[in-house]
């Protein structure tokens, strides 16, 4: 028999009964029948039930076993009583009778419970991990993991593509976040960097003639944390080609992405026929470039329904150039306890608050004061039909832009009786932020309709694409980047011949259930374009060539048109997993700080390390 099993603690089912076998886990539950002792043992497949009374040779041993002990035991297979079966176990038929045991490894007194579903502060868990991920939570995030890896491999090797592993030492190269140095021993006084990502390396494999790579990659960021994002490295899956268009992007990595989320969805399947949504209109219609879709509420501009209006925080705004008035429909919000809802919200984001305008029945109230009457005889023409009730607008925004801009604004929102709607006002950039939160708040906070009230249960996907290549710095007038500076511009050099800020790129992002997936471009694989992008934000050749001289000398020597993208794994587990932390999917997470407590990281480094790499910390004076 094998020294430590004979099966696994998933294994075990009624045709093993009257089998003598060994099993090795760890004490999962103990209890204690009146003398009679039942141990769920557990390991990475299953859980196997074990009992053992004074009749067996190690019953003494056995009462000294306590809770996560790894233990080998051997015993009988036993046949279950009918009404001791546990359905939800696969050898809830059977149990062992003990007959040896083995101590492989005691516990001492448990900093946090593994059986159960206590709730303990993410440092203690961060700190005793390896106890945190025998959960069964987290073994199934995990193992979730490694599922969604090898599906995705399969799906790019299906597609030909070829798997090359790229340099994790190498130079720094400033992509949008701070490198991870890494001072060289052999050359003192300078620094390798940890790669932000493989992208100049993957356009470097595409002008050496491979037509299609991909990767598993790890990137390293030295990057503020967010629950969606590590602070220190992630895994992608990286991919680039040759010779292809933006739709050639999609149409590879749509059915990859697509399949591996209703492989592992859960019965939630991914929309088809993904729509590709402007960077702009996304802006607009969202307030985000990651929009969740699931919510169907659309923003509008209705700038024009409050120029020269009664209303005159709006109308004096709107006299400033590149100012709007957006408006967020709220179906089914149109009660006046939601609205001031709704402007403390903004309140608590930081606004003077947020107007508002809600469509009801028309009260008694109006009636009479519309037809000079009385309100009990307007409630009687009410009653009696006389008078049609119809809709009325009420709130403060109502009463100063007056019925008829009011009722141009319901038709353009598509409003109706019970329904609301929220404006926001200023320069887009803003409150985009503040308006895309609104959207979502609104959606999750009021009625559905039966049809939607299952929303959460899909992913819907959207490629969001025509992102701008240059902002303009309002206090400088500096033009700059927004966007990847390496995307090819739309039109290519011609694009950039006129309005820096009209340029616009061929990048694009995918987006699902209000997180970024994938990011990507077609690259600007021509030197001179290059160099002319660069210039408009003011980076002359001699510095692009300092930066990326290995890019600009390799694009000097016939490089094909090129692009590709990457999709972040952490954050797709994340999804598939129904985690709101990504931290819940990576299996040593940094804490919130930058922090590894299990490890101790970062720590102080030995004087004879930083001799040896002839560098001296200064201490940073607060």
């Amino acid at each position: 028999m094998h020294a430590y099993r004979s099966h696994t603690c998933a294994e075990l089912n009624k045709s093993n009964v009257g089998d003598t076998v060994r099993l090795s886990g760890w004490v999962h539950r103990i209890r204690d029948h009146g003398g009679i002792l039942f141990i769920d043992l557990r390991d990475h497949y299953g859980v196997t039930q074990v009992l053992c009374d004074p009749d067996s040779p190690v019953f003494k041993d056995m009462e000294k076993v306590r809770s996560e002990w790894c233990i080998r035991i051997d015993g009988n297979v036993k046949a279950r009583d009918p009404e001791l079966i546990n359905d939800k176990l696969p050898t809830g038929e059977v149990e062992v009778f003990v007959r040896d045991l083995e101590v492989l490894g005691a516990s001492e007194e448990l900093p946090l419970i593994v059986f159960g579903d206590q709730e303990y502060p993410e440092e203690t868990r961060l700190k005793y991990r390896y106890l945190d991920l025998r959960r069964e939570a987290m073994q199934k995030n995990m193992i979730l993991r490694s599922n969604v890896v090898a599906d995705l491999r399969k799906r790019m090797w299906a597609q030909n593509f070829n798997e090359f592993q790229t340099p994790i030492i190498t130079a720094s190269s400033p992509e949008g976040a701070r490198d991870f140095l890494v001072p060289s021993r052999l050359h003192p006084g300078k620094f390798y960097a940890l790669p932000q990502a493989p992208q100049q390396f993957k356009q470097l494999i595409m002008v050496s003639g491979f037509d299609k790579y991909f990767q598993v990659a790890p990137c390293f960021r030295d990057e503020d944390p967010r629950a969606d994002r590590s602070p220190t490295d992630f895994y992608q899956l990286d991919m680039e080609m040759s010779f292809v268009s933006q739709q050639d992007i999609f149409d590879t990595m749509e059915p990859v992405i697509a399949g591996m989320f209703d492989e592992f969805g859960k019965g939630r399947k991914a929309n088809r026929d993904w729509p590709q949504i402007s960077y702009k209109d996304s802006a607009l219609w969202y307030g985000t470039d990651k929009p969740d879709l699931r919510n169907p509420i659309k923003m509008q501009d209705v700038s024009e329904h409050f120029r020269g209006s009664g209303f005159a925080i709006f109308a004096s705004l709107l006299e400033n150039e590149g100012t709007e008035v957006r408006a967020i429909p709220a179906p089914k919000g149109g009660s006046r306890k939601f609205c001031d809802r709704m402007n403390k919200f903004a309140q608590q984001e930081g606004l003077p608050g947020m107007g508002y305008i809600f469509w009801r029945e028309k009260t008694a109230d109006s009636v009479a004061q519309e037809l000079g009457i009385t309100v009990n005889a307007a409630q009687a023409k009410l009653k009696s039909g006389e008078v049609d009730g119809g809709m009325e607008a009420a709130g403060p925004l109502a009463k100063n832009i007056g019925p008829e801009r009011t009722e141009a604004i319901r038709q353009q929102l598509g409003l109706e009786v019970g329904d609301a709607a929220f404006f926001l006002g200023g320069k887009p950039k803003a409150f985009e932020r503040v308006a895309g939160k609104a959207r979502t708040t609104i959606w999750e906070e009021t009625p559905k309709a039966p049809e939607d009230e299952n929303w959460r249960d899909s992913f819907q996907f959207a490629w969001i694409v025509d992102f701008p290549i240059y902002e303009k710095d309002e206090e400088t007038g500096k033009i700059d980047f927004e966007h990847n500076p390496f995307s090819m511009p739309q039109g290519g050099m011609d694009a950039l011949l006129g309005d820096p800020l009209e340029v616009l790129g061929y990048q694009y992002d995918l987006a699902c259930n209000g997180y970024e997936l994938v990011s990507g471009a077609i690259r600007n694989h021509r030197p001179e374009i290059m160099f002319k992008a660069f210039e408009l934000a003011g980076y002359g050749e001699e510095e692009v060539r300092k930066r990326f001289g290995a890019l600009v000398n390799a694009f000097q020597y016939g490089a094909p048109p090129h692009g590709g993208c990457a999709l972040g794994i952490d954050r797709a587990v994340m999804l598939l997993a129904d985690q709101d932390n990504i931290r819940e999917v990576i299996m040593f997470p940094m804490n919130q700080r930058a922090e590894d407590l299990m490890m101790n990281a970062p720590s102080d480094p030995q004087n004879e390390q930083l001799r040896e790499l002839s560098l001296r910390v200064i201490p940073r004076e607060d």
